[in-house]
């Protein structure tokens, strides 16, 4: 089925045992974020809370948190459809009658590009010419956040000088029944048309739908090229145009089947605090200054539903999102770049912060110029870390990552660290760089070098080498992660030096409330808390002329420091409700 609006697609997911109503009362304030959380963690359903204190409309949650749930939403596995647009790309040069009927299941996918137009709006079914956020289930996700925050906006914008729209998802403080933070960044579409206005000096007119269909949804937050139209990438992932409809108030298309369009403008150099808020780096962004959001007019259905997500240290909902977008744009990136031959960005470390790219080299150092390549491609220039693989590697498995790191990375020869590079907006390790800028690293363990024949013998009690240790994991025989109590950048110097642990590749410090057993947690504790640029050491460094030569051991300190925020942390009394109330919920 195409489905173009949401409620469709929930009677769906009821129909296939894939929806849980929920009829007892709940409030919005953390308490379905606990909730929801716990079901993500179980493989649960998604939730209808039908009973939101405060509200009259229901709240929808964890709608695409599984891979079956995202299979649903656009008909088949998102890797199949990756795969078929790479090879009708590659079948249509040069173009010919002949290959588009070889293809022509996936052309009449491409003649759902353009959305349609709807004369019959449902998202303009009740106009609210005095809007009032307050009447809407508007989610305060965690017991630090700055306020309550719309976590699944489809904000769209214009550039005023092409017409291009853009659709963009950027979080939404609420601070009154008017008026609203807007998180948007410069290294966004939206920001850019923000940019543009601010330049002129002129307000910059935004519709926010809220309650999309999911293959809206999975386009929003897809790392398309600038400038490349959401609403039509849509149509593509739906094999069904995007029905759009000009908005009430303003000079611009919404979609149609929206549950509620919030119509107004974000006054030029107008700035207010928004924060704090718990992000999906699974820790709290501070407060800061952003935008603000101005809304004149509310359009809705009659009876809408108001969707909702909750980010924080995962796996949550976003993970299934994030693995279904890459899966249908990764081989696109090998039109440009034909030697890559596979690329995954792992949810544990937010995506941003961790990518394996496995390439066939056809000469010497290539690998290296796809990597910078990519580091110089759209979204992908936010990657903090990339490590290089063989195309025999299996680039999702962590484990045989590390395995092509133990057989082929040289630390004299085989890293790449640059400083002062743009990162994600909402990356916090980059100290004084941040929040604009920080450190990549680019790992080369290609080669096909053979696997070490003996095991590597660790010391019985690595505390004697640096006090503070409290537990240790060594990772394929290759990444030993310590887990440190107090002074890790003191005990990682230590160890990387220590002559009892020369043969080992790489030495990662973490603190206390990481997982070392726990795949998930280990990589997010490494992935998110450290800079390229500032916490790493070797046992041996020193400049020749202007090319920096490292020796021996290479050290992460990926402990939490100081300057850091607070990781997520849900409120016990909330956490004991949830618990008293889990079976409440179910009946």
């Amino acid at each position: 089925m195409a489905f173009t609006d949401l409620q469709t697609f929930l009677s769906y997911l009821e129909q296939h045992g894939e929806l849980q109503r929920i009829n007892v009362p709940v409030s919005p304030e953390l308490e379905i974020t606990e909730i929801a959380t716990r079901s993500v963690l179980e493989g649960g359903p998604a939730l209808l809370f039908e009973n939101v204190e405060g509200s009259k409309y229901p709240v929808a949650i964890n709608v695409l948190a599984s891979r079956r749930r995202i299979q649903m939403a656009i008909g088949g596995e998102p890797e199949e459809l990756g795969e078929r647009l790479l090879h009708f790309m590659q079948d249509m040069n040069p173009p010919s009658f002949k290959a588009i009927w070889r293809n022509r299941k996936m052309a009449k996918r491409f003649m759902n590009f353009r959305p349609g137009k709807s004369q019959k709006a449902l998202a303009q079914q009740v106009v609210e010419p005095d809007p009032d956020l307050a009447s809407l289930p508007i989610l305060k996700c965690w017991p630090e956040d700055g306020g309550r925050f719309v976590t699944l906006p489809l904000v769209h914008t214009v550039d005023q000088e092409t017409g291009i729209r853009n659709i963009g998802m950027y979080r939404m403080q609420v601070y009154d029944g008017q008026t609203t933070g807007m998180h948007i960044q410069i290294k966004r579409g939206g920001g850019v048309h923000h940019w543009q206005a601010e330049r002129r000096g002129a307000p910059m007119e935004m519709a926010v739908a809220i309650g999309g269909d999911p293959a809206l949804w999975l386009a929003t937050v897809a790392a398309l090229p600038e400038g490349f139209d959401e609403a039509a990438f849509a149509g593509f992932l739906r094999n069904g145009r995007t029905p759009m409809t000009k908005a009430a108030t303003l000079d611009m298309q919404v979609p149609a089947q929206a549950e509620f369009i919030l119509e107004g403008v974000v006054p030029p150099n107008v700035r207010r605090t928004e924060g704090p808020f718990g992000d999906h780096f699974g820790h709290y962004s501070e407060a800061a200054e952003f935008p603000i959001f101005q809304v004149r007019t509310i359009t809705r259905r009659r009876n809408p539903v108001y969707p909702a997500t909750v980010v924080g240290k995962p796996p949550q909902e976003d993970k299934f999102i994030g693995d279904a977008t890459q899966e249908v744009l990764k081989p696109l990136a090998r039109l440009i770049h034909p030697e890559l031959t596979d690329l995954w960005a792992y949810f544990e470390a937010g995506f941003h912060n961790l990518l394996v790219v496995s390439v066939e080299t056809r000469y010497e150092r290539e690998p290296l110029k796809t990597a910078l390549g990519l580091l110089g491609t759209g979204q992908l220039a936010l990657t903090k870390v990339i490590v290089l693989v063989d195309p025999d590697v299996n680039v999702r498995s962590f484990s045989r990552v590390v395995q092509a790191i133990r057989r082929n990375f040289d630390v004299q020869q085989d890293i790449q660290v640059i400083a002062r590079a743009p990162v994600d907006t909402l990356d916090f390790t980059g100290g004084v760089s941040a929040p604009t800028g920080g450190g990549k690293l680019i790992i080369d363990a290609t080669g096909r070098g053979a696997p070490p024949d003996t095991a590597i013998p660790l010391p019985g009690d690595l505390s004697a080498i640096a006090p503070g240790v409290m537990r240790s994991r060594f990772v394929e025989q290759t990444l030993l992660v310590v887990q440190v109590e107090n002074e890790p950048r003191r005990a990682l110097e230590a160890l990387v030096t220590s002559p009892l642990l020369l043969k080992v590749k790489m030495i990662v410090v973490v603190s206390p409330d990481i997982d070392i057993d726990d795949d998930t947690s280990l990589l997010w504790g490494i992935f998110t808390r450290f800079d390229p640029a500032q916490d790493i050491v070797f046992t041996g460094a020193e400049l020749r002329g202007p090319i920096p030569a490292y020796s021996g051991v290479m050290g992460i300190d990926a402990s939490l420091k100081s300057s850091y925020p607070r990781p997520l942390v849900m409120d016990p009394d909330v956490i004991q409700k949830v618990e008293r109330r889990w079976g409440e919920y179910f009946s």
